[in-house]
């Protein structure tokens, strides 16, 4: 690589260089525009929206002067000017790419030029932060720029939102920010929120009932804040809206009991690397004795070996303080990579009621899937998506293959003044902390504020109870003390300050040299004692998360240190092979506390990082391989469902489309029972007695089928051809018919309307539950093919297109064969202001999913008869044991639908 870029140039360097010529056009404006009054500096790019308006007029061409007047809206109200490489990230930004810049190089700042050039396409920019600290702040301090230039500002909490305003509206505000719907917060220009709350509300947008509650515009451009942390590191975990399921949670308990009687290497192994446990022979039959079972894998099925992988999983895997705190009887899971807790998340596939019962908890119920879509299929969603962070490069391959993004390395304003030394290595951890301790209250006595970063709670607290024994005054900083973290974070650079903390204090952190509020002179003090010295614990096995607790030293030139104390004993050391190194020091002599420093050990430190890395990246790109799939299901779903809530504007829309519904059953009926050429062979009868348990089909209209096909061999073509597509059309017009009818039959219009509505979206999102949970299922067994010398993936396509094809078909058949059966009761006077009041009345179909055999309530209130009314109907509730069209069918007959399973283990569960 570093011959390549001596020969032909770095590419970050090249692109910052092209941008040049467009920093030089800003400049040029600058002096212009500062002679502009406020109100007309307003006016004037507020006028670029209405540019934007006309045909041939985008973006690009107004960068120039947008980014202009932006830059002179912040020196007016925060008394900032954009540098000329901050204007590079800006337009880095605007251009859908990444910019990585270096900490203290004012990345926020840099966001405004992009958000507010992109503003004025009237669509809605969204930028999002990596915690709900982080938003409240940036929309606060920004929104002044945002407001100066009249563009609205909006931000999304976890339960409220707000809009920025400096009037005084009389209403209670939180510092400039006014409590508000979400849906008039995402209607801003401007909205400022987290990764998980635009993940949810697009998840709930697409559950709900109608169109008004809906909170959010279309995905337009996003600006990611820290999007490594976001896009890579958070890509593997899912987002997921659940509900409680009817599963007993009292197993947990008992099986957690159970696998406390096993120990490591005799009963089970533990591979740390893959982050996987199995029992061994001999764990085997402790589990059957304990269970007085002779096989576990036959006598209590795939539920009894779930539920003792899940608590071995948290026994051996999980531990308290580094993965996951126990705080007001709850189990809370810790960000492995930002130290934060993560508040209403859960481990998935009943891992989390697991660890429940092992710290003796209470075991909440386990959840069945509503809706989910992972960070990876969320973004690229979006029209165009840019990002921010000070740690790209490291990743820029997986950041091009998964989400066609390039990382521009943004040159920092001034050069970087930090040194950071080599690693120390210890044999011992305990010398390790021995050493640093020592280092800490040599720093300290000098008057040069220190911080400290560890991996985990745990050795957090470790840390600082070793330190008080030592006399030595610190903050300490992680997830169980959060509420402190601005204060903390505002005191860490300041003289002989330490400050101890977990990884929150690496990302989006600016700690100052002298404190948040320190005079020049206090700045300039701690600048010539060395700056910020930053002490890390332990490697992390992301070179990018050690990078970021680097680079809180040393920023916008400022002087500052940094160096990595590690032991033989830490968890990347202990997995990935230092035992050579270990013994080697035991036999030399080393005394614990006395280090190593060898950049041979220090670089094999990070090709150990990039072996983690590399496959952490292959499980991420494997993982996006399979949600495509799913994704794909979900567009089309989501596709659907929001064209029945949009048909609300249009009445027709929601009839023609379940009327699309009808004429397609009909036509799989009829195709169903003419399969045959031979005319003869036809069973005409049956087709008749099908559709009349879909609609009533009146007697004395009916025409002879017979007779169709005896007009049709009239034609100079097939009969059976001609026959078969009279009688498609003849049966269509039956269906309109009894549409008329059904229509006549309950009264108005509009509450029709709104009951077709009702029953397409109950049917569709009921059997999308079941749908995700199959193809949850699919997923965990689908890699037993490979043994098969079949590709797991190429397999789990053709399983789920199979599944998709399937749902479709249960959903219209679920559509087809109930509307009908509804009658709507005694109509209220006020029906659209009461319409709870509408009782629906229905007869059962003969065929249901088995996810929802019942409409419990269309619409709220809404409750269905306990017994199913018989009409004119030949035959409105069939057996069992029946095939659509009525013949009797046994269990283990082939089921008739073709799919070549036996009846009892498809259409018959």
């Amino acid at each position: 690589m570093a011959l390549f870029e001596k020969l032909f140039g770095n590419a970050s360097a090249r692109i910052v260089k092209s941008l040049s010529t467009i920093v030089d056009s800003i400049n040029e404006l600058e002096k212009k525009v500062s002679a502009r009054k406020d109100d007309e500096l307003r006016a004037d790019f507020l006028a670029l929206r209405n540019k934007k308006t006309k045909e041939g007029i985008t973006l690009d061409d107004l960068l120039v002067d947008a980014f202009a007047y932006v830059r002179e809206a912040s020196k007016r109200t925060l008394k900032q000017r954009h540098f000329d490489v901050q204007l590079v990230g800006g337009i880095v930004l605007h251009q859908g790419k990444i910019a990585e810049m270096r900490t203290g190089e004012g990345k926020t700042l840099v966001a405004t030029l992009a958000a507010s050039l992109n503003a004025l396409s009237g669509e809605g920019t969204h930028v999002v932060t990596v915690n709900d600290y982080l938003a409240r702040r940036d929309a606060q301090w920004m929104g002044q720029i945002y407001n100066f230039l009249g563009l609205t500002v909006g931000v999304i909490q976890h339960e409220a939102a707000f809009r920025y305003t400096e009037n005084d509206t009389g209403v209670e505000s939180y510092e400039h920010l006014e409590p508000v719907d979400r849906k008039v917060a995402y209607g801003c220009d401007i909205t400022y929120g987290t990764n998980n709350e635009f993940g949810f509300d697009y998840l709930r947008d697409n559950m709900a009932p109608t169109l008004e509650h809906k909170v959010q515009r279309s995905l337009h451009y996003a600006i990611i804040d820290e999007v490594d942390s976001i896009l890579i590191d958070e890509a593997r975990t899912p987002l997921i809206i659940s509900a409680p399921s009817s599963a007993s949670s009292e197993k947990y308990n008992e099986f957690s009991k159970y696998v406390q009687q096993l120990s490591e290497g005799a009963d089970y192994n533990v591979d740390e690397k893959m982050r996987a446990v199995t029992l061994t022979e001999e764990g085997i039959k402790k589990m059957e004795n304990v269970l007085h079972v002779e096989n576990i894998y036959t006598a209590g099925g795939i539920e009894t070996i779930h539920h003792i992988e899940q608590a071995l999983k948290a026994k051996a895997l999980f531990k308290l303080d580094k993965d996951y705190v126990v705080k007001d009887g709850e189990v809370v899971i810790v960000d492995e990579f930002t130290g934060r807790l993560m508040y209403g998340r859960r481990y998935s596939e009943g891992l989390h009621q697991a660890i429940e019962a092992k710290e003796r908890v209470t075991v909440q119920q386990e959840n069945q899937t509503l809706a989910t879509i992972t960070f990876q299929n969320l973004f690229r969603m979006y029209k165009k998506i840019a990002g921010m962070t000070g740690t790209a490069l490291t990743e820029a391959e997986e950041f091009n293959k998964i989400y066609g993004l390039e990382v521009v390395v943004v040159p920092t304003n001034k050069p970087i003044a930090r040194t950071d030394l080599p690693d120390r290595i210890y044999k011992t951890e305990k010398g390790k902390f021995m050493a640093v301790i020592r280092e800490i209250k040599l720093r300290q006595e000098q008057g040069q504020p220190v911080l400290v970063g560890t991996i985990s709670i745990e050795k957090n607290e470790i840390l600082s109870e070793l330190l008080q024994r030592e006399g030595v005054t610190h903050d300490i900083l992680n997830a169980k003390n959060h509420a402190r973290e601005a204060q903390i974070i505002e005191n860490a650079g300041k003289k002989s300050g330490v400050t101890l903390a977990t990884n929150m204090a690496g990302r989006g952190v600016d700690i100052v040299l002298g404190g948040k509020h320190a005079t020049p002179e206090e700045h300039a003090e701690v600048k010539a004692l060395g700056g910020l010295h930053v002490i890390g614990t332990e490697r992390h096995e992301s070179r990018r998360i050690d990078n970021q607790l680097r680079g809180r030293s040393g920023r916008q030139g400022d002087a500052g240190s940094s160096q990595f104390y590690v032991s033989t004993e830490d968890d990347l050391m202990r997995i990935f092979g230092s035992e050579r190194m270990k013994s080697m020091m035991e036999r030399l002599g080393v005394p614990d506390d006395m280090p190593i420093e060898n950049r041979l050990i220090s670089r094999s430190i990070e090709t150990a990082q990039k072996k983690v890395e590399g496959h952490n990246f292959d499980i991420r790109k494997h993982l996006v391989e399979y949600d495509d799939v799913i994704n794909k299901h979900r567009e089309i779903i989501y596709k659907k469902r929001n064209a029945i809530l949009s048909s609300v504007k249009d009445q027709l829309g929601i009839r023609s489309m379940i009327a699309q519904l009808m004429y397609d059953e009909t036509e799989r009926v009829i195709q169903f029972h003419t399969s045959s050429e031979i005319t003869e062979e036809w069973n005409l009868d049956e087709i008749y007695e099908v559709l009349d348990t879909i609609f009533p089909v009146r007697l004395k209209t009916r025409m002879s089928l017979e007779d169709i096909v005896k007009e049709s061999r009239a034609y100079d073509a097939p009969i059976a051809h001609v026959a078969r597509n009279s009688i498609i059309e003849y049966c269509k017009k039956l269906v309109d018919q009894a549409y008329l009818d059904f229509e006549q039959a309950n009264g108005e219009e509009e509450q029709i309307r709104r009951i077709e509505r009702a029953v397409y979206l109950r049917s569709i999102d009921n059997l999308w539950v079941e749908h995700l949970s199959l193809m949850d299922y699919l997923r965990q067994g689908i890699g037993l093919r490979g043994y098969g010398q079949r590709d797991p993936l190429v397999e789990y396509k053709k399983e789920s297109f199979r599944l998709f094809n399937e749902l479709l078909e249960n959903v219209r058949h679920q559509v087809v064969y109930t509307l009908f059966k509804i009658q709507l009761g005694t109509q209220p006077s006020t029906a659209e202001s009461r319409p709870t009041q509408q009782p629906l009345v229905y007869n059962a179909p003969p065929k249901v999913s088995s996810s929802s055999s019942q409409f419990a309530a269309i619409s709220s209130g809404a409750q269905p008869t306990q017994q199913p009314q018989n009409t004119n109907q030949s035959s409105s509730v069939q057996p069992q044991q029946r095939t659509p069209d009525g013949k009797k069918i046994g269990r283990n007959d082939p089921c008739w639908c073709g799919s070549g399973k036996k009846y009892k283990k498809c259409h018959g569960q």
